[in-house]
């Protein structure tokens, strides 16, 4: 569906009233009119084939490009058809109650005097970007180019508060492996390792993009890349905390299976402690109860009564030789 349409022109918003070929109708009008130059951005969420087909011949985009906008489920790139640049980058929405990273897609094509862009998933709504370059005249100047800096700014931003809410899980992760008694938080771990691996899936290939914005080596945004610069410096900082969340995590697991293997022994050394102080009573029991006839002791009077001290002492000299080496 299309979400909002308008035409800026010298840092100002113009809103359309009609369809999408209007829309590009009245920015052509507005451009020749003021001898300025103007642009059209349009914004669309998960539009069906139909709804962007419109789009796509209104411009002529690429087949292909118009395909992945639809279909969506690309990795961050950069490509250029013809006259158009086709822009892909992943948002990322974190949810607190299962602490799942849910993974969106936003594409941006950017022309001459339009911007076009398609979002799928919940992440990084576009609405806020666009008010917030509304009230910044001056850098809706720089033209279609600033459309696509504000979009990597905000999603790189978001990018920092996703790390910084799985540095929160791995914190608590830590204090329930080395909690005295603690239960068994290996799929946990597991779990949220494989969601900083989708997060580093999602950003890890959008550092060479930019670098290549940052480089002069696209020439629609040659005009904004001290802007890009700043996001590419935040885009880093992300990265490396990744890298370290994924350091920290394999730790965690390390020295959770280590405890875990610690607890085991322990378990079975006072199994075995037991077992060994239980094999006395076994052993003489097992003794007198093969019912010879002539066995010592069997004709006593204090036989028996003999027998189950001899049984206690040979017990309680085992448990207390079994405690003081720690197996009990």
């Amino acid at each position: 569906m299309i979400v909002d349409k308008a035409i800026y022109s010298k840092g100002l918003r113009r809103t359309i009233d009609g369809d999408i070929s209007d829309a590009f109708d009245a920015a052509r009008a507005e451009a020749a009119r003021s001898q300025d130059e103007c642009f059209v951005w349009i914004g669309l969420h998960e539009p069906t084939e139909e709804e962007f087909e419109l789009v796509r011949d209104e411009l002529d985009l690429h087949p292909l490009a118009a395909e992945d906008a639809v279909s969506a489920h690309q990795r961050p790139k950069l490509e250029r058809y013809d006259d158009t640049l086709f822009f892909v980058l992943k948002t990322l929405d974190y949810h607190d109650e299962t602490s799942d990273i849910e993974v969106g897609e936003i594409m941006v094509f950017l022309g001459g005097d339009f911007v076009v862009t398609v979002r799928h998933g919940a992440g990084n709504p576009l609405g806020p970007v666009r008010a917030r370059l509304e009230h910044d005249p001056g850098m809706l100047r720089y033209g279609p180019a600033s459309v696509l800096y504000a979009v990597c700014d905000e999603v790189v931003d978001h990018y920092g508060v996703v790390t910084r809410e799985v540095e929160i899980d791995i914190i608590e992760l830590e204090r329930a492996v080395f909690r005295p008694g603690g239960t068994d938080v290996t799929e946990s771990i597991y779990s949220l390792k494989r969601e900083v691996l989708e997060f580093r899936t999602a950003q890890d290939p959008l550092v060479p993009v930019l670098q290549e914005i940052v480089r002069g080596r696209v020439g629609e945004c040659g005009d904004t890349r001290d802007y890009f610069r700043d996001v590419l410096d935040h885009l880093l900082r992300v990265d490396g905390q990744v890298d370290a969340h994924n350091e920290l995590l394999n730790s965690v697991l390390t020295a959770h299976l280590a405890l875990m293997g610690k607890q085991q022994n322990e378990d079975m050394r006072k199994i075995s402690a037991w077992a060994a102080i239980i094999a006395v009573p076994t052993a003489f029991a097992g003794i007198y109860g093969m019912n010879f006839k002539h066995m010592p002791e069997l004709d006593w009077t204090l036989g028996y009564p003999l027998v189950l001290v001899v049984i206690a002492i040979v017990c309680a000299a085992l448990f207390r030789r079994l405690r003081a080496s720690g197996w009990l």
